[in-house]
């Protein structure tokens, strides 16, 4: 008798810890968490952000509408780092972190904001939309830029090209559009103060 009651209670504790193991796991996110990384020049260049899916749906034009602005992934902001001063769009940013936004539009040049403010995408949030004026007031720049068409990529990504070492090319790729700015790491600058040291 006794052992039966200890066999009942062992089982017992194992269904509850079974039980409270299972309810730990959580499903795999529906958007990922995803994280590149580049060095150019002397500069590290980092983005981090979530990657949703296409899903079968059509993105740019009925899920993002065109000249609405949007946090360029999915979750919360995506957050883009230089561990230097660089140059976009013929703009000096200093080094640090900055939100991406993008405004896609039906033809002609998309617009990518580098924000210099943005903790949280949900400070910009106007109901179901995207505060366009308070966004842009906290631009540390806006560049225009072409988007092209390709091949079909199921997951949203972002790509950081070293190019010549000096310049490195950002590109959001996502359904069968990619959209490209250009990041100066002001290398040869950087190279002639390093000289000038000695």
């Amino acid at each position: 008798m006794k052992n039966t009651k200890l066999f009942f209670l062992a089982f017992a504790l194992f269904i509850t810890s079974s039980f409270a193991a299972f309810a730990q796991l959580q499903a795999p996110s529906p958007s990922p968490a995803s994280f590149v990384s580049q060095n150019v020049g002397f500069t590290k260049i980092s983005i981090d952000y979530s990657a949703p899916g296409v899903k079968g749906r059509k993105i740019f034009g009925e899920l993002l509408k065109y000249g609405e602005t949007w946090r360029a992934g999915a979750n919360a902001q995506t957050i883009i780092e230089f561990s230097t001063d660089v140059s976009v769009g013929g703009k000096d940013l200093e080094a640090g972190k900055y939100s991406i936004f993008i405004t896609p539009a039906a033809s002609g040049e998309w617009t990518i904001h580098l924000n210099k403010k943005a903790e949280s995408v949900y400070a910009y949030m106007k109901g179901e939309k995207i505060d366009e004026q308070a966004l842009a007031a906290d631009d540390a720049v806006a560049v225009k830029a072409a988007p092209k068409m390709g091949e079909n990529t199921e997951r949203l990504t972002y790509t950081i090209s070293a190019g010549n070492n000096k310049v490195a090319t950002v590109t959001m790729a996502w359904e069968k559009v990619s959209v490209s700015f250009q990041v100066d790491t002001q290398a040869d600058q950087k190279l002639e103060q390093l000289k000038s040291q000695f």
